[in-house]
């Protein structure tokens, strides 16, 4: 569990009395107690209130909601809010300020406005964060550290240029060795003085969003970035571990956000946090996935869900209501994917500024007569009677599907073949068919162990670094099932094509080579013809996106492409490779096509799923030494009866012995502990 201070699924969120007049929080602490609230986070952006100048530390503010929050029952997610820095530093030391992607200085404003590279911003963050550690250190009152906020942005500041410079010199040491890494002979881009490298950005190689004249320079400034923001947090990190080494400390992290490397940052979180913010019109299953992200980042460690929404957003074009039922099974959710707590932002609504009409568990109306407060306490109730039954459970997946962000910023720099290539999308296509069959998957990185795994799922692996290969080829020697796809094996690290034809240091893994690959129009698309009937596969399904061009060396050809100049060229293929076998998907098939292979391959490794399949209906498994339990979740606008087939156990919420069928109300949630 996260802290044995309070053995439960946690429950609160972000928490501002400091915005609004002092007796407010009367209300507040009789509401928390009403609705179950048992953590609140505070001090995420009260930077400038608790440091008023230079020399100057003042918590005593922080203290009395301190206290008062404890001596009410309520825990403390305590913030060290350096995710803004005070107008005064701005003023003083301008070195604090970000420098823009189009070369502009920016001014005193907003959040996430301070340069990770500055030094005023290094020495003033680490301070306040070991000047709070040290103050609140024998509180018992606090449960976690939670440092600065949503990490996140780039700067191209002259401290960042020094910064890169820097970072390559110790990555490649000598400028012959950048240069062949990032074959500068192309336009004339050759080094001969570290100081000639300037940052990617408006002003020299870079347009637009993810448009660039040279891949590895801005592939590497990404690297460079999100090395920097994680040097800011491990300072912070460091500071607080001196004076309480036995507190963990996290940040919230954004789930699929783009621009930082998850897997490098959670190795230097204790406990994984992040911000779930769905639309009304997300995908049930990209939410999914993305909590299994989530719990990937740590190799399958409980994670937090440190913020949602109770309500609605206010920085989506089309801020829709949580529909009655929806905010509980959303939390549920992320329960079931491996969350340990259930967090909101926020616990109160801000009066003013762009927050205010965030949704939060206390509405402006100020009392608990609301729709959203009823929902917020049930749910409260709810964790209460699940107590620490759940905690420090695990998924046990069979299935991994591989993500790493690397590879992705690689893909979408790319010049060509298709600007129509969205990694998360080919990702979250191979995720959403098991997802459809109830069968569960973990998201690993690059650096994971196979091992663990009978099926290995890589969408899209660009990207090959250095060994990946040779542990790709052990885990299929040894019995495990790999699958690829198009577009796969083509450069190293550096983005630079490895020669010899695609897909390169996998070509004998996968036993086969690829000539060319084709791009289609949006309108455009190909076939899918299996050769023969194989399992639940039969026919023809419609392809399109990009199509490889391929031959066999040694690879059994199960389908072919139904058009075009290609038609009769592999489309789908399976190597034997010691006891294990790999498999290329040449296309982007449609749904239908994916959930047929991926049953097939799964019936292979006898994978099968809990209970039946029900459409709109998600299931997940938690389990420990002794104990299962099976989350069904209706994410339907009507009642579904579910078959439990040979499954018997005992409902959490309502303590009653539940058999053979399971009827779930609309958006309704069943938690069974399995006998």
């Amino acid at each position: 569990m996260i802290n044995k201070k309070l053995p439960k699924i946690w429950y609160g969120g972000d928490y501002n009395p400091e915005q609004w007049e002092k007796e407010i929080m009367n209300e507040d602490l009789r509401m928390f107690n009403l609705s179950g609230i048992d953590v609140a986070t505070l001090n995420v952006f009260s930077w400038a209130l608790s440091q008023p100048n230079e020399d100057t530390y003042d918590f005593a503010w922080l203290d009395e909601i301190i206290d008062r929050l404890y001596e009410n029952g309520t825990y403390v997610c305590l913030a060290t809010s350096t995710g803004a820095h005070p107008a005064w530093m701005a003023r003083k030391y301008p070195d604090v300020l970000r420098v823009d992607f189009e070369g502009r200085k920016r001014k005193f404003g907003g959040r996430h406005n301070s340069c990770p590279n500055s030094p005023t911003y290094r020495k003033y963050s680490e301070r306040i964060a070991e000047k709070l550690a040290e103050h609140y250190k024998e509180h018992p009152a606090v449960l976690i550290w939670h440092v600065s906020n949503e990490y996140g942005g780039y700067c191209y500041c002259d401290h960042c240029a020094d910064g890169f410079r820097n970072w390559l010199q110790e990555r490649y040491t000598t400028l012959e060795t950048l240069n062949k890494a990032w074959n500068t002979g192309f336009w004339g881009h050759t080094f001969y003085e570290w100081e000639e490298i300037v940052p990617p950005n408006a002003l020299s190689e870079e347009w637009g969003v993810d448009n660039t004249n040279f891949q590895g320079i801005s592939l590497d400034y990404r690297r460079f970035m999100s090395d920097s923001l994680l040097e800011c947090y491990k300072l912070e990190y460091n500071a607080i571990k001196k004076h309480t080494p036995d507190l963990p400390v996290t940040t919230n992290l954004m789930g699929l956000y783009k621009q930082l490397d998850y897997f490098k940052w959670a190795k230097h979180l204790d406990v994984v946090s992040w911000d779930n913010y769905p639309s009304l019109d997300t995908p049930i299953s990209l939410t999914a996935m993305t909590h299994d992200l989530m719990r990937g980042l740590k190799q399958g460690q409980p994670f937090m869900l440190m913020e949602q929404t109770p309500s609605q957003q206010n920085w989506q074009p089309y801020n829709s209501l949580k529909r009655p039922g929806v905010m509980k099974l959303w939390s549920y959710q992320a329960v079931a994917h491996g969350a340990d707590t259930v967090m909101f932002f926020q616990l109160r609504r801000s009066v003013g500024a762009c927050e205010k009409y965030h949704g939060a568990v206390i509405e402006h109306v100020g009392h608990e007569h609301t729709r959203v407060f009823r929902e917020c306490a049930e749910l409260g109730s709810e964790l209460q009677k699940l107590s620490d039954s759940l905690l420090d459970t695990r998924i046990n997946a069979r299935i991994a599907i591989v993500f790493d962000w690397e590879n992705r910023w690689a893909i979408e720099l790319s010049s060509g073949p298709t600007v129509a290539l969205k990694y998360v999308d080919e990702v979250h296509k191979y995720y959403d068919a098991l997802f459809q069959q109830n069968i569960q998957a973990d998201l690993i990185g690059t650096d994971t162990d196979l091992s663990d795994y009978d099926i290995v799922i890589a969408p899209v692996l660009y990207m090959v670094k250095e060994g990946y290969a040779k542990r790709v080829e052990d885990f299929v020697r040894s019995g495990g099932t790999f699958l690829t796809t198009f577009f796969s094996g083509i450069v190293n690290e550096n983005d630079i094509v490895s020669l010899g034809g695609y897909p390169g240091e996998l070509r004998e893994v996968l036993g086969i080579w690829a000539e060319e690959i084709d791009a289609l129009f949006p309108d455009q698309s190909n076939q899918i013809v299996l050769n023969e009937q194989w399992g639940a596969l039969s026919g023809e399904y419609q392809c399109g996106l990009l199509c490889d061009l391929i031959h066999s060396e040694g690879a059994e050809i199960k389908a072919v492409y139904g058009s075009d100049f290609y038609q009769g060229m592999p489309a789908l293929t399976v190597n034997k490779f010691g006891a294990g076998q790999a498999w290329y998907v040449a296309t982007s098939p449609e749904p239908s096509f994916l959930q047929g292979f991926l049953a097939n391959l799964c019936k292979e490794k006898g994978i099968t799923a809990p209970i039946p399949p029900v459409s709109g209906v998600e299931i997940s498994q938690r389990t420990n030494e002794s104990e299962t339990y099976l989350f069904i979740l209706n994410h339907n606008d009507q009642p579904v009866n579910v078959d439990l087939g040979t499954v018997k156990g005992m409902d959490l919420i309502a303590g009653q012995p539940v058999t053979n069928t399971a009827t779930l109300s609309a958006k309704g949630v069943l938690i069974l502990s399995i006998y």
